[in-house]
């Protein structure tokens, strides 16, 4: 997949806590960073997100989206 969005960080998943219509998505990057991004529930379903996962954590402007 291509993407435009330059920041891209690569990580996993090591936080995920779902609530009714989102979820909070929590990846530890490089040097043990933490990323969190807000998420709908559907894209944690779809996606198949789940703690232990490798995911991108893709950050364009104010937002921050989940490439799995």
């Amino acid at each position: 997949m291509s993407l435009s969005a330059r920041n891209q960080l690569k990580g996993k998943v090591v936080g995920l806590k779902k609530g009714v219509i989102t979820a909070e998505v929590v990846v530890e990057i490089a040097g043990g960073n933490k990323v969190t991004s807000i998420v709908s529930l559907d894209s944690v379903e779809e996606l198949g997100i789940k703690e232990g996962a490798e995911v991108t954590a893709i950050v364009k402007s104010t937002d921050v989206m989940i490439l799995a």
